[in-house]
C-alpha cells in the first residue's frame, strides 16, 4: 500500500505543470535566455507601436495591420512562460528582469496569460472592424504589459 501511494504521488507531481523555474547551470546557459528573452520583448515592444498609435490617433486606423501586429504579440505572449522558465539571477547578466519573477512564477505566468487573451481579444476587434471598440482592446493589452512590467521589470 505504501509504494502505492508513493508511486500516486510521483505521478501526480510529474503530471502536474511547473510553475517552478529551473536554475540556469552556466554562465552561458543564463547570457543565452537573457538575449532570447530580450529579443523576444524587443519584438513585442515593435509590434505594440503602431497599435500605441492607433490608439492615440497618430495612426489611421488599419483594421489589416491591427490584426497582424495582434496576432504577432499573440504568439510572442505565449512564448513569455518558456523563455522566463529559466532563472538566470545567481549569474550577474545586464537584464531589467526582477528577482519577483522567479520567486512569483504563476503570477507571472497569469500575467502572460492576460497579455495572450488581450491580443487574442484585439484580433477579434480588428476582423470584424470595429472602430468603435479598437481604442479600448488596444488600451486593454497595454495594460496587460504594463501590469507586468511594474511588478516584474526593474527600470
Amino acid at each position: 500500500m505504501k509504494k502505492i501511494l508513493i508511486s500516486l504521488a510521483i505521478a501526480a507531481t510529474l503530471s502536474t505543470p511547473f510553475a517552478f523555474a529551473q536554475e540556469a547551470s552556466s554562465e552561458k546557459q543564463a547570457a543565452t535566455a537573457v538575449q532570447f528573452r530580450q529579443a523576444v520583448l524587443q519584438l513585442v515592444r515593435s509590434n505594440m507601436g503602431p497599435l500605441g498609435g492607433m490608439a492615440k490617433g497618430q495612426i489611421d486606423f488599419d483594421a489589416d495591420l491591427m490584426s497582424k501586429n495582434a496576432m504577432r504579440i499573440e504568439q510572442l505572449a505565449l512564448m513569455m512562460d518558456d523563455y522566463f522558465a529559466l532563472d538566470t539571477r545567481k549569474f550577474k547578466l545586464e537584464t531589467a528582469a526582477a528577482d519577483a519573477i522567479w520567486e512569483e512564477m504563476d503570477d507571472f505566468q497569469s500575467k502572460s496569460k492576460a497579455m495572450v487573451d488581450a491580443a487574442a481579444n484585439l484580433q477579434k476587434i480588428a476582423l470584424a472592424k470595429d472602430e468603435a471598440n479598437y481604442r479600448k482592446a488596444i488600451g486593454a493589452l497595454g495594460t496587460s504589459c504594463k501590469s507586468c512590467h511594474d511588478k516584474y521589470k526593474n527600470d
